[in-house]
């Protein structure tokens, strides 16, 4: 029936002294890539426009924004002139964002109310459903990170989003295949890495990760097809985010996997 170039990738929001340039070398990536979807984590907000608006325009994309989400200003030294700028996640889609739903994960350790999004995209065939997070990474909140994978899963299989369409999960999820904190999705889900003999050596994690998270792929692409007679397949598995002039795009590698539906 057609093919979906699916791609999630966390671009640090204004981290680093270059997040300027930075942007640009993600829009260059981005338009390299040529996704049809693209979950964004760590983007920046402002109460007057965000980056995906931005990269939207750029590229001519549809783009939508939601937030708060990862990390906590608590958490990460900031520049005191970006007080007041958002982290957040958002959507890039070839065809238009008709559907918008934004739903607060559980965060009990937390104080703020980090979100989920069901975004519903006008694709020529149907209407196509993208789940999209960036889940909680500390280690002693792993109790969250579990709890916010389930939601992530109930949300995708969801049965008022069946149709002739795969259902598709993407973000930052922090946390390697195999995991048990990901057992949630991979319990109803198809992780698209494997499925597409994506190499299972392949890293997305940040330098500064953790030691359970350094060297691992843990940003994620997870499928389910929209009817059970309507089988989905894995066609080509990649990453991005090489350095352009010099500058790399963002301190995570972006994930790219194609669906053949």
């Amino acid at each position: 029936m057609g093919v979906l170039r699916v791609m999630t990738w966390n671009v640090w929001w204004r981290f680093g002294p270059v997040w300027v340039a930075r942007h640009e070398a993600i829009a260059q990536t981005l338009r390299a890539v040529d996704p049809d979807v693209v979950a964004l984590q760590e983007v920046w907000g402002t109460r007057a426009t965000n980056q995906v608006a931005a990269l939207g325009a750029e590229l001519e994309l549809h783009a939508a924004y939601a937030g708060p989400s990862y990390p906590p200003a608590t958490d990460v030294a900031r520049d005191p002139r970006d007080a007041g700028v958002e982290i957040g996640i958002g959507l890039l889609s070839r065809w238009e964002i008709t559907g918008w739903r934004v739903v607060p994960m559980p965060a009990r350790h937390r104080a703020f109310d980090p979100v989920a999004v069901v975004a519903t995209v006008a694709h020529p065939v149907a209407p196509l459903r993208v789940v999209m997070g960036c889940l909680e990474y500390d280690p002693a909140y792993n109790d969250d990170r579990l709890a916010q994978a389930a939601l992530l899963a109930e949300l995708a299989t969801d049965p008022a989003l069946d149709g002739p369409l795969p259902i598709v999960v993407a973000g930052d999820l922090n946390a390697p295949p195999g995991s048990p904190l990901l057992r949630p999705l991979s319990d109803v889900l198809t992780d698209a890495w494997p499925a597409g003999a994506g190499d299972p050596s392949v890293a997305t994690a940040p330098a500064e990760a953790g030691p359970e998270l350094l060297g691992q792929r843990i940003d994620h692409v997870y499928f389910r097809p929209g009817r059970f007679n309507h089988p989905v397949t894995v066609i080509a598995t990649s990453t991005a985010g090489d350095p352009i002039d010099g500058i790399t795009p963002s301190d995570h590698r972006a994930l790219v996997c194609t669906l053949n539906f």
